[in-house]
């Protein structure tokens, strides 16, 4: 029964999905990586009909409330193609910066992940289990976005949720552009 508490059962409704890099390596403590990923999510949104609700990017994860369009293929072909996506970019980025400090430790790490995963053939660098869960309820949803709201202020790294750049809070609290188009979860639910 555990086998399908987290999957994406149904490709067209909202999910809390939680995608994390191997080994927890910090490599969203760069700017240049968190750029990766919100150009990527961008283009998911412009070319791909993903729909972004909420969002937080940390230190070695990101937290999203997402849905796919009904025209589109379906949310798993969209997470799949954007962790295909931004694994390229970071080896890229990582392989050809010399001035990153962490460069060959992070070649060593990742390849050595690579190597261990058999779907992989060099380097592997997101977590293969996106640990969704079904967002039904308004409530829920609420919840959820909250939690991601806050991970950077119980992190320390911000006060106020919506001082912390790489959210969607500023979106919610202060009605300010967060960096991705964001649908307001609230309107998704009509009860």
């Amino acid at each position: 029964m555990d086998r399908f508490k987290y999957k994406i059962t149904d490709q067209y409704q909202t999910y809390y999905l939680t995608m994390t890099i191997v080994g927890w390596i910090d490599l969203f403590t760069r700017k240049d990586c968190k750029d990766i990923l919100i150009e990527s999510i961008r283009y998911c949104i412009m070319h791909k009909g993903l729909r972004v609700y909420g969002y937080v990017i940390m230190s070695n994860h990101i937290h999203l409330i997402v849905s796919a369009k009904k025209e589109t293929s379906g949310l798993s072909d969209i997470i799949r193609d954007f962790k295909k996506y931004t694994s390229k970019q970071f080896i890229k980025w990582f392989l050809g910066n010399p001035k990153e400090s962490r460069n060959r430790w992070l070649e060593e790490l990742f390849g050595q992940f690579g190597f261990a995963n058999s779907n992989n053939k060099y380097f592997q660098i997101w977590q293969q289990k996106n640990h969704p869960v079904i967002v039904l309820l308004k409530f829920f949803a609420i919840q959820k976005l909250k939690y991601i709201h806050y991970n950077p202020v119980k992190a320390g790294i911000v006060e106020r949720p919506e001082h912390y750049v790489y959210s969607s809070a500023r979106y919610y609290i202060k009605n300010i552009s967060c960096g991705i188009p964001i649908e307001d979860v609230r309107l998704r639910f009509k009860f």
